[in-house]
């Protein structure tokens, strides 16, 4: 009942938060983005319990239009050997509703990421773990959608430094998936955005990327829920976009899941329909490809700060041709450094387990 109680206050707190942040008074002259709304203290994993205390924070991002919306997220302080450095966790898939947001469900708050967190943690760094807008919070998620992502993780920097005034400005990103994709995002826009933070580099593990070449490997695929998520994060952007004029009869009728599940329950549904069962024709129509890569595709613009690229052989979510061989000359093509970490018979999530100790002495590098 505790619980129950605890989950519906929150809600109404952030929709009287979303309404107070909708009117037309012009953000800056309320409050800045990364201001942080509330905050209270957080249950954490118990891999992380005694490494850590916690908190869960609701701040102030932005939607990719500007407009000033409310983002979750966990705010993990060391417990000793605190220095005064940030690192953002950018966590990977976990569904399209509230439910599902990390920092308030531990089932949906994945083993790789506690691994990466608590290493982290043992370094002595802050660590943010941003929900990412619409999880936790009122709006829909966008998700995928990469310049969303980016504005709330380097917002959740400067809401720990809101809470903790003996933070310095300087950060990094280490994200997984679809926040490895966000990580990359974050490099592009943080030089427009941050407000003098100052990004030291980012590591970003089986990004998504590529969605021309990706999205149509993967109708009739268990991958297929990947996708269904995705339509609709483009719909949370293009108010425009119905999936449903693509989404064939038999995927129509599973709809109901992305709100009532979270990752898991969703690949379930979808896992076992045909290419024909997902898509009308079998295939996403080239207009929708064109604009999921407009806000899928990380590598449009220069990053600003080095990158470590990490992805797995036997990646079955993000194929390691697509990273190796699309996304990796694409990143090269600028001048920031891209260091490219090949982990040999690794999958999805066990590239990042492989590669915990890697990622830190990488990132403590560019602290240094």
């Amino acid at each position: 009942m505790k619980t129950l109680f605890v989950r519906r206050f929150a809600a109404v707190v952030a929709v009287v938060i979303a309404g107070i942040l909708s009117t037309a008074v012009p953000a800056q002259a309320r409050l800045g983005t990364g201001t942080v709304l509330l905050s209270t203290s957080a249950t954490l994993p118990p891999e992380l319990e005694p490494l850590a205390t916690g908190t869960r924070v609701t701040y102030v991002t932005t939607a990719i239009d500007g407009t000033p919306i409310p983002a979750t997220g966990l705010v993990l302080t060391p417990k000793t050997g605190k220095t005064d450095k940030t690192v953002v966790w950018a966590h990977g898939s976990t569904g399209l509703a509230d439910q599902c947001a990390p920092s308030s469900n531990m089932d949906v708050f994945w083993p790789e990421a506690r691994a990466a967190i608590a290493k982290l943690l043992q370094k002595g760094w802050t660590v943010t773990a941003p929900d990412y807008p619409g999880l936790g919070t009122p709006q829909d998620h966008p998700y995928l959608m990469g310049m969303s992502e980016a504005r709330s993780i380097i917002d959740s920097v400067k809401a720990a430094r809101a809470l903790d005034a003996t933070l310095s400005t300087q950060y990094v990103v280490d994200g997984h998936s679809q926040g490895g994709q966000g990580a990359l995002f974050a490099d592009e826009l943080a030089p427009a955005y941050d407000g003098g933070l100052v990004l030291k580099g980012v590591a970003s593990i089986a990004p998504v990327s590529n969605a021309q070449i990706f999205a149509p490997l993967v109708p009739g695929t268990p991958g297929n829920g990947y996708l269904v998520m995705g339509l609709y994060g483009l719909k949370a952007v293009d108010k425009t976009f119905n999936p449903n004029t693509v989404l064939a009869a038999p995927a129509k009728q599973k709809t109901s899941v992305l709100r009532t599940g979270c990752l898991y329950e969703i690949l379930d549904a979808y896992a076992s329909l045909t290419a024909e069962q997902l898509l009308n024709g079998g295939a996403l129509p080239q207009p929708v490809l064109d604009e999921l890569a407009l806000y899928v595709d990380p590598a449009q613009s220069a990053p600003s700060a080095p990158i470590l690229l990490v992805q797995g052989t036997e990646d079955e979510a993000v194929p390691y041709g697509l990273t190796a061989g699309a996304l990796l000359p694409e990143l090269q093509a600028y001048d920031q450094p891209v260091e490219f970490v090949q982990v040999d018979g690794a999958d999805h999530d066990g590239a990042v387990f492989a590669t915990v100790d890697t990622v830190a002495d990488w990132i403590a590098a560019r602290f240094g």
